[in-house]
């Protein structure tokens, strides 16, 4: 039997443990067989991978590609192209586009787009608003990932719903048997604080972080868990900044409740200091925390597991939308957000170096429990015989610095892990047997990935 991949002398892991010199056979886009390198069949195409570390494909269940309408600061095709060079196989898409992704028609169009420029796979999620509650079956039927609501202000100000009107959300999309995600911010805390800040002159980047205390996140996920709890839907804590709002998420599992979440590199990472230490480039909503949140949510959401996977908030805005030129500007001029999807692992491997997380606990964080939570697992996120031959291959040795943002692969490339030195890098992206990224080059073909549908996981 000749297949048409082999990938061999590497070290296989997944949550369940490592297989030293090993590798993985793939025919027809699909794994046929994981194990010893000697034990493989052979290919038409054999790849040596050195010594390094192979893992299921990694999952980024949260980005922020821009198209329809914002294709300025990012499109599906850059925004892919990124994440083949950043060695993530799998990506989803937010609906705070132009327009927003509120009626089938809408989520149709972005999932077009991508099948005509995607270079890796892609999923889309659809927003709830006060508009769109009665078209919340026929949305279902086009297929979306999950749902999402915006609770508080974010780049593209879709307004949230009533609480009312999220209870009846809650009781549709439960019918659907998808999961409801949350930007969980308590709207009217952030608000208030925010004008606030702007009538006493606080304009410092640090003061856009205080604008959003932690208690708008906390009350947010306990407010939204209550309503799970009453409706039985299955919800999702978007982008979890702090420990408070971990130890909210960890109440919620020990109630029963469906509630899942997931954190951002960067929360792990940076503290607030970073906002004295570079500014507007690190505005992000929810806000990066203090040294006390930071530790707590290390320790409860990772540590103790109230945390479900990693995912990075990609998003992409101009140097000029992001006051590169003047970074300690009068904050409320500048966008919030950043590029992450090719820092996302030197991050995760830099930790597991630092002996934070094992290399099994990173896969299941990075790729199986993305896959798992989303209702895409075993064909994403697994090494399993029959499921999408999808897989990272990664230098978990390799110490490197980001020297500069034009080093990156996406639109526009703000980003405040300029100046970072990293302990891991991706060395090589496949996506359904089709290798998309090696030697430092994205040699896939724009258009190759293809949408996800977790009706087939």
């Amino acid at each position: 039997m000749t297949v048409d991949l082999v990938v061999v002398n590497c070290t296989v892991v997944t949550p369940a443990g490592r297989t030293p010199d090993a590798g993985v056979a793939v025919d027809d886009g699909t794994i046929v067989a994981v194990g010893r390198s000697d034990r493989l069949p052979d290919a038409d195409r054999v790849v040596d991978a050195d010594g390094k570390v192979l893992v299921p494909g990694i999952v980024d269940c949260h980005i922020h590609n821009r198209e329809p309408g914002l294709e300025y600061k990012e499109d599906w095709e850059t925004a892919t192209h990124a994440a083949a060079a950043g060695g993530v196989t799998t990506v989803v898409g937010m609906p705070n586009t132009d327009p927003v992704i509120d009626r089938p028609e809408h989520l149709e169009l972005k999932f077009e787009r991508g099948e005509t420029s995607a270079h890796v796979d892609f999923q889309s999620y659809a927003v709830v608003t006060s508009e769109n509650l009665e078209l919340i079956p026929d949305i279902d039927e086009v297929g979306p990932l999950g749902f999402k609501i915006f609770l508080g202000s974010t780049v593209g100000d879709v307004p949230p719903p009533t609480d009312g009107e999220i209870l009846e959300a809650m009781e549709r999309i439960r019918e659907t048997g998808t999961r409801l995600g949350f930007h969980e911010e308590n709207g009217e805390i952030i608000d208030y604080y925010t004008e606030q800040f702007q009538q006493d002159g606080r304009d410092e980047p640090i003061d856009h972080s205080h604008s959003r205390p932690v208690i708008a996140e906390q009350e947010a996920v306990e407010r939204m868990i209550s309503f799970a709890d009453e409706t039985g839907a299955k919800i999702h804590m978007f982008h979890v900044s702090s420990g408070s709002a971990a130890e909210a998420v960890a109440r919620g599992k020990e109630q029963g409740v469906d509630v899942t979440a997931e954190t951002c590199p960067h929360y792990l990472w940076f503290t607030e200091d970073v906002m004295r230490e570079k500014g507007n480039p690190a505005r992000i909503q929810p806000p990066i925390r203090d040294a006390d949140e930071q530790e707590r949510l290390w320790a409860v959401g990772i540590d103790d597991g109230a945390i479900d996977h990693i995912a990075t908030d990609h998003a992409p805005h101009t140097p000029a939308e992001k006051k590169v030129d003047d970074p300690f500007g009068n904050t409320w001029d500048a966008t919030s957000g950043f590029v992450g999807l090719e820092t996302e692992i030197p991050v995760m491997l830099s930790f597991v170096n630092e002996g934070r997380l094992t290399l099994e606990e990173w896969v299941r964080y990075h790729s199986t429990r993305p896959a798992q939570v989303w209702g895409m697992y075993p064909q994403k996120g697994s090494l399993q015989v029959g499921t999408d031959a999808d897989f990272t291959i990664v230098d978990p040795e390799r110490e490197w610095t980001l020297e500069d943002s034009s080093e990156l692969h996406s639109k526009n490339c703000v980003t405040p892990f300029v100046g970072e030195s990293f302990t891991g890098k991706a060395s090589t992206t496949v996506v359904r047997g089709e290798i998309v990224y090696e030697d430092g080059a994205v040699v896939g073909e724009s258009g190759y990935g293809t949408r996800v549908d977790p009706a087939d996981s």
